[in-house]
């Protein structure tokens, strides 16, 4: 017991005061580039298509990756051209404590100079209370409508689920194809 109390002696003179505090990022608000809006489908070669709709100043996204192995939805805040954000990101296929991600990360809206260019977002992502990690940069598309409904979240066939006897042609069913009798 006297090696114990040694030993938790040091740990007690160090306190438990060393929790880490979250990582923010250091950007400020500006204003939207002439006639530009959130509203719209972003993409990136890492995350896949960013849909992002605005209501008032709440935003409102998702997004699938390339090879559709995760999505992920986000909410945030807009204040001009920047939005501030907390995310969730979902392994298809996965369940238990690793199927889901979390964090925080803001995105702000760039227009490059010129004429007929393409407007983009560049930000970062960051893990549980951290709003820098990850950098995130994607390419507004033109003349595509976010659409929320089509990525993820829509029931048992995100995770292996699904209609896998939509045909309900065992014996017994009500439905099921009547058999010939025996001979």
């Amino acid at each position: 017991m006297a090696a114990g109390a040694l030993l938790a002696a040091p740990l007690s003179a160090t306190g438990c005061s060393d929790t880490p505090t979250a990582r923010t990022a250091s950007v400020s608000a500006g204003e939207m580039p002439q006639g530009a809006d959130w509203n719209g489908v972003y993409f990136s070669e890492l995350y896949g298509y960013l849909h992002i709709v605005q209501d008032g100043n709440t935003i409102t996204g998702k997004w699938q990756r390339p090879h559709k192995d995760r999505w992920g939805e986000v909410k945030g805040t807009a204040t001009g051209d920047l939005i501030h954000f907390t995310w969730k990101e979902y392994t298809v296929g996965s369940v238990g404590p690793n199927s889901a991600k979390s964090g925080k990360g803001y995105l702000k809206y760039k227009r490059p100079p010129g004429e007929n260019v393409d407007d983009s977002v560049v930000g970062e992502i960051g893990r549980g209370e951290d709003e820098v990690g990850e950098p995130w940069e994607a390419v507004k598309q033109r003349n595509i409508k976010a659409d929320l409904g089509s990525i993820g979240g829509t029931g048992a066939g995100d995770i292996g689920g699904g209609d896998w006897d939509g045909d309900n042609k065992e014996k017994g069913s009500p439905e099921a194809p009547k058999s010939p009798p025996a001979p």
